[in-house]
This record gives C-alpha cells, sequence and structure tokens, in this order.
C-alpha cells in the first residue's frame, strides 16, 4: 500500500511556473514519503468530477475544484491540498505531527483585512470570512465532514459555503496550524526565521510587477535550484 503524504497543488495556466517551483520545493525538502499532484481543471472535467459553469470572478482555476482533494485521494488517511503560489523550506511531512484524528480539517486560521485592493496581475482582491484559511488545507480522509465533500456538493454547493468551511458540521472539527504553515507574504511582519511555507498570496516573483516582495530571493533561488536539476 502506498503510505506516501499525497499532495494536490492547485493548477493554473496563467501560473505554471509558480506551480513547477512550488512542487519542487515540497519535494526537495521531503526527500521521500511524499507525492505531488497537479489539480488542473481541464483534467476534472475530462473525468467527469467537475462540471460547475466557468467563473469569470475566480482569481484561480482551482478556486473550487480545489475542495475535490479528499475525493481524489480515494482513502481514509490525511491528504493535503495547497495553491500554487506557495514555496515550502521544510519537509512537507512535519505538518502531520500531533494532529488530533478527531478533526476534520487543519487551516491556519488567518483573521486579517488585505492590505492590497489589487493582487497577482491586476485581478482585484476580495475580502470575505476566513480568508485564505483554504489556501492550504490537510484534510482527514476518515472524519464524516471531510467525506460529505462529494462531487455533487463540489459542483452545486456555494463558493461560501466551500470556502467559509460550512460543510464542517462544528468549528471545534477546524483544526489550527502555526502561521508558519501558510505565511502571508505582504500580510504580515517579517519573521526573524523563515516560514515553513511562504505564500505568494498578493503575487510572487512569476510575476513582471512582483519582484521585489518579501522572500522573492528565496524563491528564484528554488526556481534555479529547479532549473539545474
Amino acid at each position: 500500500m502506498d503510505s506516501r503524504l499525497k499532495v494536490y497543488i492547485g493548477y493554473d495556466s496563467k501560473e505554471e511556473e509558480a506551480w513547477n517551483v512550488c512542487s519542487f520545493s515540497i519535494l526537495r525538502h521531503a526527500n521521500t514519503g511524499v507525492s505531488t499532484h497537479p489539480l488542473k481543471q481541464n483534467t476534472l472535467r475530462e473525468l467527469g468530477l467537475y462540471s460547475r459553469e466557468p467563473d469569470k470572478g475566480a482569481s484561480t482555476e482551482f478556486s473550487i475544484s480545489r475542495f475535490l482533494t479528499p475525493y481524489l485521494n480515494a482513502k481514509e488517511s490525511w491528504v493535503v491540498f495547497v495553491d500554487c503560489d506557495f514555496l515550502f523550506t521544510v519537509d512537507i511531512k512535519n505538518v502531520l505531527q500531533n494532529l488530533d484524528s478527531s478533526k476534520a480539517v487543519y487551516v491556519v486560521k488567518h483573521d486579517y483585512t488585505p492590505s492590497k485592493s489589487v493582487k497577482m496581475d491586476g485581478a482585484a482582491q476580495s475580502i470575505y470570512p476566513r480568508k485564505n484559511w483554504s489556501s492550504f488545507m490537510v484534510f482527514n480522509c476518515a472524519h464524516p465532514d471531510v467525506k460529505s465533500l462529494t462531487p455533487t456538493i463540489v459542483n452545486s454547493a456555494s463558493p461560501s459555503y466551500l470556502h467559509r468551511f460550512e460543510w464542517v458540521n462544528d468549528d471545534s472539527n477546524i483544526g489550527e496550524l502555526p502561521l508558519t504553515w501558510n505565511f502571508l507574504e505582504g500580510e504580515y511582519e517579517v519573521p526573524e526565521k523563515i516560514p515553513n511555507a511562504i505564500h505568494y498570496t498578493n503575487g510572487g516573483p512569476w510575476f513582471e510587477d512582483w519582484q521585489n516582495v518579501d522572500f522573492a530571493e528565496e524563491w528564484r533561488v528554488e526556481k534555479n535550484l529547479m532549473r539545474s536539476s
């Protein structure tokens, strides 16, 4: 039986380089025991798993399809979803340490107002409760609340129902991860120690206008390591 931790990374055709660097950083630091998988909307449509009408207001192609991650995992284990605009600096398997199996999902519980009105390649910044909680999720696929995320629900539920975790029956079933696992670049002060997972939520160095963000050089170093490997 495959005991590797599966990590599903949201794929957006506008950010293919970001996806590649994110995946590379995960695999380079993990060495073994981890596999990464692109969450491509076109592929999910071809498989008959995703049938929602295209959402022109969504900032990424995987805005809703991310909630298919537990279904795709197809076994009762922990599984991770992460946006493609992340850079990992440690072994992602460390996130599994001391998790409580009674919890449905673990996230970093951000409570903030975005500092910018525009992000990435000119996309408008939206504000809503529990914003960015769903950008890094560790699902407990054995939990009844997570099992409720069937393709039928993911294809029919409102975006707010999904992103605000209304599918979790009791808020106490949402576990909390330390900030270092989803550090929002540009929204928090730069810490003394580099975060475990840097989230370039407003835009990263793969965009021409976002070359000087915090931890830009770390991303470029990872990209160069990827290209030379």
